[in-house]
């Protein structure tokens, strides 16, 4: 086939037969053009890894996935020269670096939400580009057979954040009660009573660490299982195996940081009433954690490496040769995708042009709020935060004869989109009405809006919900599959993100108005007028380029 393109070693010489006639045999530079465009590729890849070192570089727990991608590439290069370094690429392999490249696009934006119960889950996860730009390097240019041999070294780049974060909620904070408790019931039984003013050191920082947060073992488990997973696929053991590896790893780096905090507590009882071991308790800590998790690790590494590997069928490879490729198609395929690429980084929504977000600074969030709405006037602003992160900026607007307005806009640096109803769920109040209907902003125009009706019994209130680039508003639409399961997305404005590459920002207009006695649809009547009175004087799209 015209798409078909091998290339491998000089067999004449290994077997004694000559080269087919009218091959050429193929030059270092086409390794350095192979290798340069792949580096160069990942400019269009540029924002997810961005946000993916930020991940790395300030969360410890997922730190360990930089070393995902050299794992995967190490494994994958070994499997290629296990091969004889065969080129046999195809055309597919531009489409989906193609999709790799939009792909990003679209996460960028967050335009595709799962929904479990209250809980957004995004459809194209962080990793999602980084897995398919991989996976179209490899067709493009080594070929389908490499692909499907590597399956394993390939899919680790969808593990490139290595702990979801719904596990952290699920799982963290038990493990920590759990890790708290085992201390303190160990103290119990050496007579070292949690009630003592002694013990309750243990769980201040005075001392020189604080026992409970991080303490779970969720750091030493993680890091044990991805060992174990990577070590199973390089010794081909059998499938029940490796997953005895991979579960036995997270075990027993569970089990090692219980016993890590027993340790901590003799070392706690020891040291109280000696300053000189007082004040280097944290570093007791690192000390006995390091020795215990090698420890561990060298346990595990023994016991997985007395084994004999069985090798798996599908995972047997071995040198193979084939027709020497025309340089004009490889030069083709290259040239292809240059071409791609420079298209792709053209774009002003191109992830070469992402900028990580700065850090959050109060005064300067404040002075971005508008301070004067139609007849409302900016009477007081405030911030909102998780986890000591700033999340949203708020404005209350008053006008005379008017309820109170709050304004706010969601600006979580690595979330551009939030559905504010979400808020109102996980407080366990359920909306009347959740629907989408036209206002008429500032200038006439008219924008389609997310509107919720909440009562409480006490206070009504309507939360509107907008969706804007400088240059236009959407909303979300639902596919709902259960009262608990959905997907949600939004009617993107593509030509307006394409052009200007301007992500989206979420933006809320609240009002809350004491229960009266007259019927609720009367009451959300007159809120939705209300509403509609601020919005005639609101830009929503101005507001979004005040915080892009």
């Amino acid at each position: 086939m015209a798409n078909k393109l091998e290339l491998a070693p000089d067999l004449s010489e290994a077997t004694g037969r000559p080269a087919p006639i009218g091959a050429s045999k193929p030059g270092p530079w086409l390794w350095y053009a192979m290798a340069a465009l792949t580096v160069a590729g990942c400019l269009g890849i540029y924002s997810d890894l961005s946000l993916l070192w930020e991940t790395w570089t300030s969360d410890p727990l997922r730190s360990i996935g930089m070393l995902i991608p050299p794992v995967s590439i190490i494994l994958t290069l070994r499997l290629w020269r296990q091969t004889g370094w065969i080129i046999n690429g195809t055309w597919w392999g531009l489409i989906v670096i193609v999709l790799a490249f939009c792909a990003s696009l679209f996460r960028q934006n967050g335009m595709f939400f799962a929904v479990f119960g209250i809980a957004p889950v995004p459809v194209i996860p962080i990793s999602v580009p980084v897995y398919l730009y991989g996976s179209g390097i490899i067709l493009l240019f080594a070929g389908p057979r490499l692909w499907r041999m590597a399956w394993f070294p390939i899919g680790l780049l969808l593990l490139c954040k290595p702990v979801p974060e719904w596990f952290s909620g699920v799982v963290d904070i038990p493990l920590q009660n759990a890790s708290a408790s085992v201390a303190r019931a160990f103290a119990t039984f050496i007579h070292f009573a949690p009630t003592t003013p002694q013990l309750r050191l243990m769980f201040s920082p005075d001392f020189g660490m604080f026992i409970a947060p991080g303490c779970d073992g969720i750091r030493g488990a993680v890091t044990l299982g991805y060992v174990a997973l990577v070590l199973g696929y390089v010794k081909r053991v059998s499938w029940l195996r490796w997953f005895a590896y991979v579960t036995g790893a997270v075990l027993l780096g569970y089990l090692f940081n219980f016993l890590r905090l027993c340790i901590l507590v003799l070392y706690y009882r020891i040291a109280i009433g000696h300053p000189a071991l007082e004040g280097v308790a944290k570093q007791a800590d690192y000390a006995i954690g390091s020795c215990l998790f090698l420890v561990a690790t060298l346990l595990f590494l023994g016991l997985a490496l007395r084994k004999q590997a069985n090798s798996r069928p599908e995972d047997s490879v071995g040198p193979f040769g084939g027709p020497r490729p025309h340089m004009q198609a490889i030069a083709a395929k290259c040239a292809a995708f240059a071409v791609v690429l420079g298209a792709s980084l053209s774009l002003p929504s191109s992830a070469l042009r992402y900028k990580p977000p700065a850090p959050l600074v109060p005064e300067s969030l404040a002075a971005r709020m508008p301070k004067q709405i139609g007849d409302f006037t900016l009477t007081r602003t405030w911030y909102e935060q998780i986890g000591g992160s700033i999340v949203e900026q708020n404005g209350a607007y008053s006008a005379p004869g008017s309820d109170e307005v709050i304004l706010g806009v969601w600006v979580a640096p690595l979330s551009h989109l939030h559905d504010f109803n979400w808020c109102w769920l996980s407080r366990g109040l359920q909306p009347d009405s959740l629907t989408t209907r036209p206002f008429v902003t500032a200038g006439g125009k008219t924008s389609v809006l997310n509107i919720g009706l909440y009562s409480d019994s006490i206070t009504d209130s309507i939360v509107v919900t907008a969706y804007c680039t400088p240059g236009s508003c959407t909303q979300f639409h639902n596919i709902s599959l259960s009262d608990q399961l959905g997907i949600r997305f939004l009617h993107p404005q593509v030509r307006d993100i394409a052009a200007t590459g301007d992500h989206i920002v979420t933006i809320m207009v609240r009002i809350d108005k004491l229960r009266s006695d007259a019927p609720k649809t009367t009451d959300y009547a007159q809120l939705s007028s209300e509403v509609q009175h601020f919005l005639s004087g609101f830009n929503p799209n101005a507001l979004s380029s005040a915080f892009q």
